[in-house]
């Protein structure tokens, strides 16, 4: 029997009735590698009435990687960035020691029906860079590796795998897999990072003789020989060198708590020296919830 440990997301509303289902941090563990937060968002159907805006809000010490399977974004952030992200492209932010970012339907969907359907997650910086200068790097879906096995298709987003390297830079060991399996096509994982999980985003999966529960995220405490059930199935591997534990508030990822009251003091008075200044072009910001007692 395939040994494992299953994570079961809990579903979270980022405004609008917009919702995503949160595989990390969890109570089992907070991190997979590098990989902080796992948000999977749709596949939802977007209309012209519905508010999924995510207006300008900061970070500090992290990274954003936002991917898409369908639909469309436009990012806009404080540096002067504006890229607007579709399907199969790798979006990485670095918050480092401060950035504020938006999230906006295309002006050219505003009156349309279409899907979304896709995933973002935080990555952990390591201590000695966590005030690291902020950048965005948008790397397009053509320039992603690609690895052809028989049923099975491999997109390397992130990392090194089967002898193809992604073009993102990071700043640990960090791997990201985008993988589509034919119906009844196999295929062997094996341990490619020291720490990685398996999400399994749409159709069957069996490991062995046991089925892998969809949209939970998967550890496993070895190699993985699989096999896709009858409609076919599409699946992510994230993972990478584990970081240690962070201190997460709000947007806000530090190894000190002291830096992350720092930050929230910067936002409030809208800082823009400490990186908590307004973007381009947008007039609205998300204030910081209360915290309990405050």
């Amino acid at each position: 029997m395939t040994a494992w440990t299953a994570i079961s997301p809990h579903t979270k509303d980022l405004g609008g009735g917009f919702l995503v289902r949160r595989a990390l941090p969890a109570a089992q563990r907070q991190a997979v590698g590098p990989f902080l937060f796992f948000d999977h968002f749709g596949p939802v159907q977007v209309q012209p009435a519905d508010q999924f805006d995510v207006r300008p809000h900061p970070h500090i010490g992290l990274a954003t990687v936002t991917y898409l399977f369908e639909g469309a974004q436009i990012h806009r952030d404080n540096l002067g960035f504006e890229q607007r992200i579709e399907p199969g492209a790798i979006n990485w932010m670095t918050a480092g020691r401060g950035i504020v970012h938006s999230e906006r339907r295309p002006p050219d969907l505003a009156d349309q029906s279409y899907a979304m359907h896709g995933l973002q997650l935080w990555v952990a910086l390591p201590e000695a860079l966590e005030d690291v200068t902020p950048s965005f790097v948008h790397t397009p879906a053509e320039a992603l590796p690609e690895i052809q096995y028989p049923g099975v298709q491999v997109r390397v987003l992130v990392g090194e795998a089967f002898g193809q390297r992604s073009p993102v830079q990071t700043l640990s060991p960090t791997l990201y897999l985008d993988v589509q399996m034919a119906p009844g096509a196999t295929f062997h994982l094996p341990l490619l990072a020291q720490e990685q999980a398996l999400y399994a985003v749409q159709g069957g999966l069996l490991a062995g003789d046991q089925a892998l529960p969809l949209q939970q995220l998967v550890v496993p405490q070895g190699s993985l020989d699989l096999q896709a059930g009858p409609e076919g199935c599409r699946w992510v591997l994230v993972g990478g060198q584990p970081l240690g534990h962070r201190h997460i508030r709000w947007n806000f990822v530090s190894t000190s708590k002291a830096r992350i009251e720092q930050a929230e003091l910067d936002w409030a008075q809208g800082r823009a020296e400490a990186g908590m200044g307004q973007v381009p072009g947008e007039t609205e910001r998300i204030e910081q919830p209360q915290r309990p007692g405050h």
